[in-house]
């Protein structure tokens, strides 16, 4: 572990250097193209302040360098560039494990036989506790391929800030939350009607799992392959618009991309 990360670690105060070249590199993503100098400035404020504030704990053998923590501070930033530190409020914590981690888990049947269980996740995010973010996934995160573990766990986090994940975060005074819910509920339905008919979708079948996991998908989308959601569910693409205050239609309008098959985290 080099110098600075060790730093970091050791002490759990961020001694971050943004001319580190690192930052420079994370700064490239695709993702996070065609933000005003303005912008960028205010999106390594923020990630510097999460970083900063939050406890980064690699867990599992996990050795994330500068690049990596950069990357993750400041994909986590975009969604609330123009929102507030404050959504990230409320919790402390950011578990990094190598690859995909394997929790052990209880689940009841509908014949209340209880069973535990083990899949596979890329990425977890507690209510009022850590969020969980598998390395390999992040790596593969904001090359606007329709992917973004980063986004989509904090998409969760934003979700939960009124105590529920439920696929409504708190709504500013220009949302109308009848209209949220009447968009995203007909376009909920309707991918749940493709996947459940084994329908070929754009959209990850896996935002079908629940209004949580749609308005998390649809995040990623949203800030990742904007021309995805504006083709099938233009109506929720204007209001996540309206929500996090920014348009990756025409900030990326100028980025050539080949998007791969979508896949998204839990």
């Amino acid at each position: 572990m080099n110098g600075w990360l060790r730093s970091f670690f050791s002490s759990g105060v961020a001694r971050i250097d943004v001319s580190n070249p690192a930052w420079t590199r994370a700064l490239e993503l695709p993702v996070l193209h065609g933000l005003s100098a303005a912008e960028r400035d205010r999106l390594v404020e923020i990630g510097v302040r999460l970083l900063a504030d939050k406890t980064i704990s690699p867990a599992a053998g996990a050795t994330p360098d500068a690049e990596t923590l950069a990357a993750i501070a400041l994909q986590a930033a975009l969604p609330i560039l123009h929102l507030g530190y404050g959504w990230y409020d409320g919790w402390r914590e950011i578990i990094l494990y190598p690859a995909q981690f394997v929790p052990e888990r209880e689940v009841t049947d509908d014949f209340g036989v209880v069973h535990r269980v083990r899949h596979p996740l890329s990425g977890e995010a507690w209510e009022g506790g850590p969020l969980v973010l598998s390395l390999d996934d992040v790596a593969e995160s904001g090359h606007c391929q329709g992917y973004n573990v980063v986004i989509h766990e904090f998409a969760h986090k934003l979700d939960m800030r009124d105590g529920v994940a439920n696929g409504r975060p708190p709504l500013g005074a220009d949302l109308d939350a009848a209209a949220w819910a009447s968009v995203f509920s007909a376009a909920y339905d309707d991918l749940c009607r493709r996947v459940d008919a084994d329908l070929e979708t754009t959209i990850d079948p896996y935002a079908a799992e629940s209004p949580a996991e749609f308005f998390a998908v649809l995040s990623e989308y949203f800030f990742e392959w904007p021309e995805a959601v504006v083709a099938d569910y233009p109506a929720v693409y204007e209001q996540l618009r309206r929500f996090y205050r920014q348009d990756p239609l025409v900030r990326l309008e100028s980025l050539q991309h080949d998007p791969a098959t979508p896949r998204s985290p839990a």
